[in-house]
């Protein structure tokens, strides 16, 4: 039997490494889930979330023509909610302005800004020289 990319199918775990864990499906062929593939969380010890001898449902990701068969227990599981953001504000919600700026206006604001940042790092620059004699 060829196996079907994408095909769920039952198996019981035989073996369990710290990479992953060896699964024996129907026919007696053998696949490898990969401990990324296990939850939908952060595995970082396969032990908490499998035993050897478990029967566990799979998705295969990929089967090779050699024999290597990669398998997912996460993808054959139906994918947790996700968690709803709050709604960020409307935009008639937010401050507008009541009039638009001008070229000018803009551009005297943006020098304003600049000679603020550079007079910050050239006081910086004189603590730091102070230090180092």
């Amino acid at each position: 039997m060829e196996l079907a990319v994408g095909a769920i199918l039952d198996g019981t775990v035989k073996s369990i490494t710290a990479f992953g864990a060896f699964v024996t499906l129907p026919e007696g062929k053998t696949g490898l889930v990969h401990i990324s593939e296990v939850a939908n969380t952060y595995v970082s010890d396969i032990h908490q979330f499998l035993t050897v001898g478990q029967q566990v449902r799979v998705r295969v990701i990929s089967a090779e023509t050699g024999g290597r068969i990669s398998l997912s227990i996460k993808q054959a599981q139906e994918r947790p909610q996700r968690k709803e953001r709050p709604a960020r504000p409307a935009a008639t919600e937010r401050p507008q302005r009541t009039e638009p700026q001008t070229f000018e206006e803009k551009l005297k604001q943006f020098m304003a800004d600049s000679d603020n940042k550079i007079a910050g790092v050239r006081q910086y620059e004189r603590k730091t020289r102070s230090r180092r004699r």
